[in-house]
């Protein structure tokens, strides 16, 4: 019997955090998924995604966030935990979806990687420095006009105040894309399923309050029966903490 929450069945709605808040061991006994973060400063091996898939229950879902050689070019501080550096010459051949070959065979990587893990969502999170110019629309276009949903979902989540949400639908419905947003924020513009990162409603050191949860719940039930399936992502330092009042809400 399916339980119901916030007048949503479980399988429709999964909480869980992004990165590893505690022992794997641990979080899948506490979480249904996780977005790994680690995928986005450095893609792992495959046998380290093999592992990650093997000490999960067959239940579990995984999402993770794209490779930062897709989105953020090298001037982004992130690079610095970037293991091969790269040479000055290079810094035009990374990020904002150019279409070059390094940020193809970036992606070819986070997709081998989500194939491992059979992983639900990619998330292609740009930074603020992303803007919604000429150049860089048309690259997005032909960025995911190229690549393959493979019945994966893809969330984008533009940063800042310059992408209007009229372009970003348009955006997202031209190319099958969900509308990443934090709920605190901003509504989502478009998305056959629901993404929310939570990244703290003051920062990422915000602890969320129980009426924080409530009017989080509130948000979710205005959107029963409009997706297929809502993520509900905590991303500030009290992510583990928070996440678990908010399961425990059941």
């Amino acid at each position: 019997m399916s339980i119901r929450w916030f007048g949503m069945t479980e399988s429709r709605l999964l909480v869980g955090c992004c990165g590893w808040s505690e022992a794997q061991s641990r979080y899948v006994k506490d979480f249904d998924t996780i977005e790994l973060q680690t995928t986005f400063y450095q893609m792992p091996s495959t046998d380290v995604a093999k592992r990650w898939k093997a000490l999960a229950p067959p239940e579990f879902r995984f999402c993770l966030k794209a490779w930062q050689l897709i989105t953020h070019t090298p001037a982004s501080p992130t690079y610095r935990r970037l293991k091969s550096k790269l040479s000055a010459e290079e810094g035009d051949l990374y990020g904002s979806f150019r279409p070059t070959e390094q940020v193809w065979l970036a992606w070819e990587r986070t997709r081998e990687i989500a194939d491992v893990l059979d992983a639900e969502v990619i998330v292609f999170q740009c930074p603020k420095s992303f803007l919604p110019t000429r150049e860089n629309v048309r690259n997005l276009r032909t960025f995911f006009r190229d690549v393959h949903h493979r019945e994966r979902t893809f969330a984008w989540e533009p940063r800042g105040e310059s992408w209007s949400a009229d372009l970003v639908q348009d955006l997202c419905a031209e190319n099958d894309l969900v509308h990443c947003v934090d709920p605190f924020q901003s509504e989502p513009a478009y998305g056959k399923d629901l993404y929310w990162r939570l990244h703290g409603k003051t920062g990422y050191r915000y602890r969320y309050t129980e009426e924080d949860l409530t009017e989080l719940e509130d948000k979710l039930r205005r959107h029963q029966g409009v997706h297929r399936r809502s993520y509900v992502m905590f991303n500030n330092i009290y992510s583990k903490d928070d996440a678990l009042r908010f399961v425990q809400r059941r």
